[in-house]
């Protein structure tokens, strides 16, 4: 049932916190979760792959997480960059509230999650890491990367990761098409049925 809502604002069902015990960067930690989000029990299969794959983000600047759930991707970003601020962005608020309630558990202060609208637009990003909702349709999550992707700072990239079967080839390609000519975006693995691209901001 908790798939079926995680895409609303304000998502069927009570807001219940309950415990929630995962492994980032490279320690356990201990968290909280509900229902009525992305993957509430714990980190999915493609957030996974990104956490295992991609590089250490930028140890400074601005950081971008779109679409954070419970804030595995931000809180592992701001945890691998302590010096960075981490930006969380996510439509459910209770997403948003559980993300800046784990960064707290954590003792990170540089972490901030709101919805999209609460983000100055003037930010510019020097590394984006996602696993993009697909299952929002093609139209929504087209309009969703470029709103975010062209806020790439100079020099920095976005890693996305995406199921093969959910469409990551086709992605690719309309990305390359879409962004301008300073972006340039890329494979760079397939791993247990997941790609991971690559776009990066020309640095000058």
């Amino acid at each position: 049932m908790e798939s079926a809502h995680y895409f609303s604002a304000q998502p069927a069902g009570p807001f219940t916190r309950k415990p929630l015990t995962v492994e980032l960067a490279g320690e356990t930690r201990h968290l909280q979760t509900s229902s009525g989000i992305f993957s509430p029990d714990g980190i999915d299969k493609g957030t996974a792959v990104l956490l295992a794959d991609v590089p250490s983000p930028a140890p400074q600047g601005n950081l971008l997480d779109i679409g954070c759930g419970w804030g595995p991707i931000a809180l592992t970003m701001a945890l691998r960059a302590p010096h960075s601020h981490v930006y969380a962005v996510d439509v459910n608020e209770r997403c948003v509230a559980l993300t800046n309630d784990n960064a707290a558990l954590l003792g990170l202060r540089n972490v901030t999650a709101s919805t999209p609208d609460a983000v100055d637009p003037e930010l510019r990003y020097d590394t984006i890491w996602s696993n993009p909702p697909i299952r929002i349709g093609k139209d929504e999550l087209h309009a969703l990367l470029l709103l975010w992707l062209p806020r790439l700072a100079p020099g920095g990239s976005a890693w996305l990761v995406v199921q093969k079967n959910l469409g990551s080839d086709s992605l690719q390609r309309w990305l390359a098409a879409e962004l301008d000519g300073s972006f340039t975006v890329t494979r760079e693995s397939t791993s247990k049925s997941f790609r991971i691209l690559r776009v990066r901001k020309a640095s000058r």
